[in-house]
C-alpha cells in the first residue's frame, strides 16, 4: 500500500509474489509513484531481506524497522484489526508520520552476513551440546558414577574430549574393575597412546579405585552399552560442529578491519571476539555510544512523571539477546580472572563493593 500526504491513497493494498519476477513488478510499481518515494517495511526474520535488497538495487529508498515501532504507533485507531491489508496501510501511515526520521537501509556485506549466520548456528549447536552433555552425564551416573569429575581436559580442536572418549570405550565400571589394577593400567596406557592423550599412572589408579567402590544402577548389558556409546557419539559429533563453527567464525572475523581492536579487549578471545563482531555488525552505523548500548538492550529505561523520578530502573532488553549474552560472557571472564588493573573490572568491583546485586553490576560492566 502507498499513501501520499493528507492520507491520499496512491496504491491500494495488493500482493506481489516473493519471486524474482514479483519483486521486479513491485519495484516498477513503486518507481511509477514518483521520485520522492520511500519504502518502509518490518524486519521479519530473514524473509524481509531479499525484498529490501532487491528494492535497494533499483535505487529505491528503503527503511527496515523493528515491528515494535509499528505496533506502538497504533495506526491512529483504538480498534484491533489484524489483516495484511490493514497492516500495509498502518505501515504506510507510520512512514508519513515519521518521514524525517526514516533511515536508509544498508545491505550487510557478505562477510558480516556469513559471520552472523555462523554465530546463530554456533549458538544453536552450543545449546544442543549442553543438552547432549547433560544426557550423557545422566546415563554415566547409572553405569559409571563419578567418572566425569576425574577428567578436566579441555575440548580439542577436532571436538573430542577425554572424558567423552573414555566413557565411550569404558562405558561400565565392570570394563575397569573386571581385572587387576595393573591390567587396567596397561589398557589405559594403550588407550591414551591410541587417542593421543597424556598418560598418568596416578590417574589410572584413581579411576580403578573409583570403579571398585562404585555402586551402579544398571548391569553390563548390550542395551547399556548402546545407550552410553550412542550418547557419547552424539556429543562428539555436536562438539565437532561447535569447534568447526568457532574456527570458521574466527577466520571470517579476521578479515574485518575492527578485528585487531576487538581482540585487544580484555576477556575477548578467538571465541567471544567473533561473536561480538557478528552481533554488533558494522559499528559505523551507530552514531553514538548510547545507540550501541540501546541496541544491546542494556540501557536503563528512564521513569519520570511530575515530581516522581525513579532512581533504580530496569534495562530495556529491547535489543539483541545474542549480543547481551555475549557481553554477559565477557563480564563473566572479568569476574573469574579479576584483573586488578583493568578499568571495566575496577568499575564492576566498585559497584559490587557498594552492595549492588549481581545482575546490576554485570549489566553496568557490559554497558561500560
Amino acid at each position: 500500500a502507498a499513501l501520499r500526504p493528507m492520507g491520499e491513497v496512491a496504491l491500494l493494498p495488493q500482493e506481489f509474489l516473493h519471486t524474482e519476477v514479483g519483486l521486479e513488478q513491485m519495484a516498477y510499481a513503486i518507481i511509477a509513484l514518483g521520485e520522492d518515494t520511500r519504502v518502509v517495511m518490518e524486519a521479519t526474520g530473514r524473509y524481509h531481506e531479499p525484498v529490501a535488497a532487491a528494492l535497494h538495487e533499483y535505487g529505491i529508498y528503503v527503511c527496515v524497522l523493528n515491528p515494535l515501532f509499528i505496533k506502538q504507533s497504533g495506526g491512529g485507531s483504538i480498534r484491533k484489526v489484524k489483516t495484511d491489508k490493514a497492516d500495509a496501510m498502518k505501515i504506510a501511515k507510520y512512514a508519513l508520520d515519521n518521514w524525517i526520521e526514516l533511515r536508509d537501509y544498508t545491505p550487510m556485506d557478505t562477510i558480516r552476513y556469513d559471520l552472523k549466520t555462523l554465530n546463530r548456528q554456533f549458538q544453536l549447536a552450543s545449546k544442543q551440546k549442553t543438552a547432549t552433555a547433560n544426557n550423557l552425564i545422566a546415563l554415566q551416573e547409572q553405569s559409571f558414577p563419578g567418572i566425569r569429575k576425574l577428567f578436566d581436559s579441555p575440548v580439542r580442536s577436532d571436538g573430542t574430549q577425554k572424558w567423552v572418549d573414555f566413557t565411550h570405550d569404558f562405558w561400565h565400571v565392570d570394563c575397569v574393575r573386571s581385572g587387576s589394577q595393573y591390567a587396567f593400567s596397561e589398557r589405559y596406557r594403550k588407550w591414551c597412546k591410541r587417542n593421543r592423550y597424556q598418560f598418568s599412572m596416578e590417574k589410572a589408579a584413581e579411576v580403578y579405585a573409583l570403579a571398585k567402590s562404585a555402586v551402579v544402577l544398571v548391569q553390563k548389558t548390550s542395551v547399556t552399552k548402546t545407550l552410553v556409546q550412542e550418547a557419547a557419539n552424539q556429543l562428539t559429533a555436536i562438539s565437532r560442529s561447535v569447534e568447526t563453527y568457532r574456527s570458521e567464525m574466527n577466520k571470517l572475523a579476521s578479515q574485518l578491519p575492527e578485528y585487531p581492536v576487538v581482540m585487544k579487549m580484555y576477556g575477548v578471545g578467538e571465541s567471544l571476539g567473533p561473536q561480538l563482531m557478528a552481533e554488533i555488525g558494522d559499528v559505523r552505523r551507530f552514531e553514538r555510544k548510547q545507540s550501541l548500548v540501546a541496541f544491546a538492550g542494556i540501557d536503563p529505561a528512564p521513569s519520570e512523571s511530575g515530581d516522581y523520578c525513579s532512581r533504580s530502573n530496569k534495562t530495556t532488553k529491547r535489543g539483541s539477546p545474542y549480543l547481551r549474552k555475549t557481553l554477559f560472557n565477557i563480564m563473566t571472564v572479568h569476574l573469574q580472572r579479576a584483573p586488578a588493573d583493568e578499568p571495566v573490572f575496577q568499575f564492576m568491583d566498585k559497584k559490587r563493593a557498594e552492595g549492588k546485586p549481581y545482575y546490576v553490576y554485570m549489566t553496568a560492566g557490559a554497558n561500560k
